[in-house]
């Protein structure tokens, strides 16, 4: 089932024209992933400035009943970031920053579209290092490598990122929004959505 140009416009007034994509070239763009011979064109694509927009986007989802697929990069293997029927794309890769880097408590608080590579070499003048290496980190993106548990060589030694994640801020598909999690390496309280 096709969204109407009545959704689209929704959409549209949501994210802001600057923010929405549509053409047919696009869709092709963003209708596929890392994953060999799989594809599929989404409906529209979006790119938020702020989590209002991401819960306003998710809320009206909910009710009107299409999917909404996150991507980074788009260097995953095994179609995560494929959109499917009836769904847009949002786009994360400009969420790029590095927050906090905390020495004390040796953590860091990043946006889902910074770069492995990147983060590492970061905490790496400071003394720390973030053991997770998937063969793509110099492009790929940390919110992609939380989604698929991504990995690397050092993943025998120091394990995978679901290892080294402690909060995630999230957005749900009614649009609430929260943090689960904290800098507590013993935190147990409550559901591990996490993981």
């Amino acid at each position: 089932m096709l969204m109407d140009s009545k959704l689209l416009s929704q959409i549209k007034d949501i994210l802001g024209a600057s923010n929405f994509m549509s053409s047919p070239e696009d869709k092709i763009l963003y209708s596929y992933d890392g994953t060999p011979m799989v594809s599929q064109k989404p409906e529209a694509i979006v790119i938020p400035e702020n989590i209002e927009q991401i819960s306003d986007l998710m809320r009206l989802a909910n009710q009107e009943k299409f999917a909404v697929i996150p991507r980074g990069s788009g260097t995953g293997l095994s179609g995560g970031a494929i959109p499917v029927e009836n769904s847009i794309v949002i786009l994360m890769h400009k969420w790029d920053k590095i927050l906090e880097i905390d020495q004390e408590n040796l953590t860091t608080w990043v946006q889902p579209g910074v770069k492995p590579f990147d983060l590492n070499n970061d905490v790496a003048d400071k003394g720390l290092f973030y053991p997770p290496d998937p063969g793509s980190q110099k492009i790929c993106t940390i919110g992609g490598n939380v989604a698929e548990n991504a990995g690397g060589l050092r993943g025998l030694k120091y394990g995978v990122t679901r290892d080294y994640v402690m909060a995630i801020e999230m957005v749900l598909p009614n649009g609430d929004y929260f943090i689960n999690g904290g800098k507590n390496v013993k935190d147990v309280a409550g559901y591990n959505l996490r993981d």
